[in-house]
Protein backbone atom coordinates (compact mmCIF):
# COMPACT_ATOMS: atom_id res chain seq x y z
CA UNK A 1 0.00 0.00 0.00
CA UNK A 2 1.12 3.44 -0.97
CA UNK A 3 0.49 6.69 1.38
CA UNK A 4 0.45 9.71 -0.74
CA UNK A 5 0.08 13.07 0.90
CA UNK A 6 -0.95 16.36 -1.26
CA UNK A 7 -1.93 19.90 -0.47
CA UNK A 8 -5.46 20.97 -1.17
CA UNK A 9 -4.25 23.18 -3.75
CA UNK A 10 -2.36 20.12 -5.64
CA UNK A 11 -6.07 18.12 -4.88
CA UNK A 12 -7.56 21.03 -6.76
CA UNK A 13 -5.07 21.21 -9.59
CA UNK A 14 -4.83 17.55 -10.29
CA UNK A 15 -7.41 15.78 -9.28
CA UNK A 16 -6.98 13.11 -11.80
CA UNK A 17 -3.68 12.20 -10.65
CA UNK A 18 -5.16 12.42 -6.81
CA UNK A 19 -7.49 9.83 -8.22
CA UNK A 20 -5.28 7.57 -9.62
CA UNK A 21 -2.78 7.33 -6.47
CA UNK A 22 -6.45 6.88 -4.26
CA UNK A 23 -6.39 3.20 -5.91
CA UNK A 24 -2.70 2.51 -4.98
CA UNK A 25 -3.69 3.17 -1.40
CA UNK A 26 -5.13 6.27 0.99
CA UNK A 27 -4.08 9.62 -0.49
CA UNK A 28 -4.13 12.56 2.45
CA UNK A 29 -5.25 16.07 1.46
CA UNK A 30 -3.87 18.51 4.00
CA UNK A 31 -4.57 22.10 4.53
CA UNK A 32 -2.16 24.09 5.77
CA UNK A 33 0.70 21.18 6.18
CA UNK A 34 -2.21 20.12 8.67
CA UNK A 35 -4.17 16.36 7.24
CA UNK A 36 -7.73 17.31 6.33
CA UNK A 37 -9.22 14.78 3.78
CA UNK A 38 -8.37 11.10 2.82
CA UNK A 39 -8.90 10.19 -0.52
CA UNK A 40 -9.49 6.48 -1.00
CA UNK A 41 -10.91 4.17 -3.65
CA UNK A 42 -14.49 3.06 -2.98
CA UNK A 43 -13.67 -0.69 -3.12
CA UNK A 44 -11.16 -0.13 -0.44
CA UNK A 45 -13.87 2.11 1.66
CA UNK A 46 -16.18 -0.78 1.24
CA UNK A 47 -13.50 -3.34 2.50
CA UNK A 48 -13.40 -0.76 5.55
CA UNK A 49 -16.58 -0.65 6.45
CA UNK A 50 -18.26 -3.73 5.99
CA UNK A 51 -19.40 -6.23 9.10
CA UNK A 52 -17.29 -9.25 9.64
CA UNK A 53 -19.69 -12.02 9.22
CA UNK A 54 -17.82 -15.10 9.77
CA UNK A 55 -14.42 -16.51 10.90
CA UNK A 56 -12.79 -16.75 7.33
CA UNK A 57 -13.26 -13.16 6.52
CA UNK A 58 -12.08 -12.12 10.21
CA UNK A 59 -8.90 -14.22 10.05
CA UNK A 60 -8.39 -12.77 6.02
CA UNK A 61 -7.49 -9.12 7.16
CA UNK A 62 -4.74 -7.82 6.38
CA UNK A 63 -2.09 -7.63 9.05
CA UNK A 64 -2.90 -10.64 10.60
CA UNK A 65 0.40 -12.05 10.17
CA UNK A 66 1.72 -9.45 12.95
CA UNK A 67 -0.57 -10.79 15.57
CA UNK A 68 1.09 -13.26 17.61
CA UNK A 69 -1.61 -15.76 19.08
CA UNK A 70 -0.68 -19.07 20.54
CA UNK A 71 -3.47 -20.21 22.57
CA UNK A 72 -3.40 -23.38 24.40
CA UNK A 73 -4.54 -26.78 22.99
CA UNK A 74 -7.78 -28.05 24.14
CA UNK A 75 -7.43 -31.86 25.64
CA UNK A 76 -11.43 -33.15 24.65
CA UNK A 77 -11.87 -36.30 26.19
CA UNK A 78 -14.84 -38.40 25.05
CA UNK A 79 -17.26 -40.22 27.48
CA UNK A 80 -19.77 -42.42 26.85
CA UNK A 81 -23.28 -41.24 27.02
CA UNK A 82 -25.78 -41.93 30.04
CA UNK A 83 -28.76 -42.34 28.09
CA UNK A 84 -30.98 -43.62 31.75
Amino acid sequence: MVITTITSREFNQQASEAKRAANKGPVFITDRGRPAHVLMSFEEYQRLTKQRRNIADALAMPGLADIEFDPPRANIEIQPADLS
